[in-house]
């Protein structure tokens, strides 16, 4: 299991307790509408999508939810490797029909949920990349999924692409009940941030809101931020800072 899953990793450290107050913001932000499907991307790569992702998950298993998190980047999905399982089959065999492995003729996705090491965690990888990846997801298969999912877990996390490259995140976020945005201090720009919030709104998705990622952490503001709630500047690259 990678270092990234600070959460698992670190439950104690600052960083954790600020993923397990994004889970709270994001559940009373949403307390009325009775929150299951969450989509998260950015931008461009690297900002820390499936850090988010992926750490989020993890605070919400930790609270005894029930979570499958999806990795929905069928181009370069890293999900696999950060949980340590097999990355194929995955979700696009079970959206393409295409899969050698699973020889049954039902296409059901709970065949293709796998188990991680964390409790109440379960993943669907990527698996084998298809050449219409948001073609895949813009079909009836993936509301069929996204309904079967919520039949047996509490949440649903998918892991989308980057929305400033490919539309495959905004076509998701028209079907599920809330998207996050992740950007990274200073490289994100904001008319690359404007322009994925216009995409998500024009194709009728909601926005819970924007992720900061990789603020700089100082020792002395980590441990202000942790007791007192002080948002510092800080050092480290492996922090969140706000939901906005």
């Amino acid at each position: 299991m990678k270092n990234e899953l600070i959460v698992e990793k670190n439950p104690k450290s600052p960083t954790a307790e600020m993923f397990r107050t994004l889970r709270t913001n994001i559940l009373f932000m949403n307390s009325k509408k009775n929150l299951r499907t969450i989509v998260v991307t950015s931008t461009k790569p690297g900002e820390g999508k499936s850090m988010i992702s992926s750490n989020l998950a993890i605070t919400f298993a930790q609270a005894g939810k029930r979570v499958v998190l999806v990795d929905a980047d069928m181009r370069k999905g890293r999900l696999a490797s950060l949980f340590q399982v097999t990355d194929k089959p995955g979700l696009s065999n079970y959206l393409s029909g295409v899969d050698d492995l699973v020889s049954d003729e039902s296409s059901e996705i709970l065949k293709y949920v796998k188990t991680t090491e964390i409790e109440n965690l379960y993943l669907i990888p990527a698996g084998n990349v298809p050449p219409n990846p948001a073609e895949l997801l813009g079909t009836e298969q993936t509301t069929k999924m996204i309904d079967s999912l919520k039949e047996n877990f509490d949440i649903i996390i998918l892991d989308g692409t980057p929305s400033l490259l490919v539309t495959d995140a905004v076509v998701l976020s028209s079907i599920v009940d809330t998207t996050i945005i992740v950007a990274e201090h200073k490289s994100t720009k904001k008319e690359d941030l404007q322009k994925i919030i216009r995409s998500i709104q024009n194709v009728g998705g909601n926005i819970a809101g924007v992720v900061l990622n990789k603020i700089p952490v100082s020792p002395k503001a980590y441990n202000n931020a942790y007791y007192y709630g002080d948002k510092g500047k800080h050092e480290s690259k492996e922090t969140i800072d706000d939901i906005i």
